[in-house]
């Protein structure tokens, strides 16, 4: 007997072989879902899916799908939208791990030369704060309070995640999204608003949440699926 489709390791697996089909059927149909061009490009959702086996502390399976995402036509510069995003997200640590993965997939990662920092002008965070949020969030709202320099601070890191991505708007939200979802974060309710205020559909939506599926199971969908029920 065979898996239904080959769809890396997993499908290798002989006790899963011997005992699960069913498990690896399920498996199998959503990586047909998450490995071929949809509402989401296939060179993208392996960029998402590699970014959230980072956020579960997976460097092996991030490895697998950035390389794979690199056979589709992923760039470097497209896999440095993941550096950016799990900076901010993720902090230091997960952001250098996947640096590292960058490193081992892209011979060249053909880096430009060293920006200027940019600088928060006075009242520009607050004034990004209301335009996304609608309003200010209270943990936002105290960090301006007590400690100004890194309410701008997070203000700049995130407009890094969202308007200076290198990917669009819409596919960085994406990508902030498969990282929550991944991480099973009432966030995620943010960023599907953000999505779809950034032209997101909810077809694009449930595809990028699938992609944290390989790295942290189907209860990832469960916690933003019930976001997309229609009205």
């Amino acid at each position: 007997m065979t898996t239904p489709r080959s769809f890396g390791p997993l499908g290798d697996v002989a006790l899963l072989r011997g005992h699960a089909p069913y498990t690896l059927a399920g498996y199998a149909g959503f990586r047909a879902v998450i490995d071929t061009d949809g509402a989401v490009p296939a060179r993208l959702k392996a960029l998402f899916i590699a970014v959230a086996a980072i956020d579960r502390r997976y460097p092996e399976l991030a490895r697998r799908e950035l390389a794979r995402g690199a056979s589709l036509g992923l760039t470097v510069r497209d896999a440095t939208a993941g550096l950016i995003v799990l900076s901010s997200l993720r902090g230091e640590g997960a952001a250098l791990e996947f640096a590292d993965v960058i490193a081992t997939v892209f011979d060249d990662s053909g880096a430009p030369p060293p920006q200027d920092l940019p600088h928060a002008g006075p009242g520009e965070a607050e004034a990004n704060f209301l335009a996304y949020f609608g309003t200010i969030p209270v943990p936002l709202a105290q960090l301006m309070r007590l400690c100004p320099g890194a309410a701008d601070a997070y203000y700049l890191m995130r407009r890094g995640s969202i308007d200076a991505n290198p990917l669009s708007p819409k596919h960085g939200e994406l990508l902030l999204l498969a990282i929550l979802a991944a991480g099973y974060s009432p966030m995620a309710a943010t960023h599907v608003r953000g999505a779809r205020m950034a032209g997101a559909t909810d077809q694009e939506i449930a595809e990028a949440v699938l992609c944290a599926v390989p790295a942290a199971g189907i209860a990832a969908w469960i916690g933003v699926g019930a976001m997309l029920a229609p009205d």
